[in-house]
């Protein structure tokens, strides 16, 4: 059986990209098709991949800079012709999942339906566009929503990372997925004999992961809060944090493990498509402060694992600190919860799947495509 996988793009490191390695160590034979790959930017072992770019990939400072090519995603990947597969996967957040498959069978494993062009408002509320700007992307992004829609029709079977993305596709695309949560590295993780007393955020430092919520919540309480991680977001964050609020800049990732077992609580104060770094925390042991809602929904427990908040507010995240001091967390529990995705639980299912949707094919050719009725 000849499969194929299908990449956004290559010129970061974050989930996307946690859940491809996956995806690649279980399709270890598998081509892998993207719009754009940067070599010296991602992981050295990326190299020993058979990995095949468009023609974007040529185009001038696309690598650190790939947002103004945004209209042009869409005929790069329409310029692959995948339909020599037996099966594609596409591991999406943009456009990969618009590549001409043919008759192959097309799995998306869908990240999230494209942000900025379904909730254009709410992806570019932090970001420092005029009014001009805003107005001059609408007619553009209304292209590239009709171009999105139809892309999403041409996909075989979709599969959501957590159920606000299976609720977004429902919505967005009228389609129908089945929910297998993202792989989280589980195996580095373990409690520590004690903790410390600072809380922990590790994140980019990027609006709309609306950390200054916490710090905001940390200055009025005075307590200990650490932030790790780098981002554009940076400098404005400092400027509002108090003498408790320290940060570490980007922490290498070796150091992490220790870092969240130490931790009282970890902060999760944005709203994210799933979120892997509450699911370490909890296999670290450790209770989870989270905003209810995205993600968080499916991975913290409230009262058991973590505690949500439901407005992203500051007052509502200190009544949340303040609710957390008075549970009594059993460690064992924590990361009994995390222990539903695990990496390995993330292959069996999503191999599972993928056999199953052939069977299904070989069976009946002509069946439909998972189309909401």
């Amino acid at each position: 059986m000849k499969i194929a996988l299908v990449h956004d793009w290559l010129n970061q490191y974050g989930g996307a990209e946690r859940v491809l390695e996956a995806l690649v160590e279980l399709y270890p034979s598998a081509p892998l098709y993207t719009s754009i790959y940067w070599r010296d930017g991602m992981p050295p072992g990326y190299q020993a991949w058979d990995i095949r770019t468009s023609w974007l990939d040529r185009a001038p400072g696309i690598y650190r800079r790939h947002q103004p090519y945004l209209p042009l995603y869409p005929l790069a990947f329409r310029s692959f012709d995948l339909g020599g597969y037996d099966v594609v996967i596409s591991n999406k957040s943009g456009f990969c999942h618009g590549v001409p498959t043919r008759d192959a069978l097309h799995i998306c494993y869908c990240l999230a339906p494209t942000r900025y062009v379904w909730n254009l408002d709410a992806y570019v509320g932090g970001e420092a566009l005029g009014r001009a700007a805003r107005l001059a992307l609408k007619p553009l992004v209304a292209w590239l929503r009709r171009w999105d829609y139809a892309a999403a029709q041409r996909v075989t079977r979709f599969v959501a990372i957590s159920s606000e993305i299976q609720g977004r596709i429902r919505k967005y695309y009228n389609r129908d997925a089945v929910v297998i949560h993202p792989p989280a590295g589980l195996h580095r993780y373990q409690p520590a004999a004690s903790h410390d007393d600072y809380y922990l955020i590790v994140s980019r430092l990027i609006p709309y992961k609306r950390i200054d919520v916490a710090i905001e919540a940390f200055n009025r309480l005075g307590r200990p809060l650490w932030i790790a991680g780098a981002g554009r977001d940076a400098e404005r964050l400092q400027s509002m944090a108090g003498p408790t609020i320290t940060f570490l800049g980007r922490v290498p990732d070796a150091e992490l493990p220790d870092l969240m077992a130490r931790c009282k609580a970890f902060v999760f104060p944005g709203h994210e498509d799933f979120g892997l770094a509450p699911v370490e925390a909890q296999a670290a042991g450790r209770p989870v402060i989270a905003y209810g809602a995205g993600g968080a929904l499916d991975t913290v427990i409230d009262g058991a694992s973590g505690v949500l908040f439901h407005e992203q507010s500051t007052g509502a995240l200190i009544d949340a600190v303040h609710r957390l001091d008075a549970i009594r967390f059993d460690t064992g529990a924590i990361r009994d919860n995390a222990a539903r995705f695990d990496a390995e639980v993330f292959k069996r299912k999503l191999s599972a799947f993928v056999d199953t949707c052939v069977s299904e094919r070989a069976a009946n050719p002509l069946s439909a495509t998972g189309r909401s009725r």
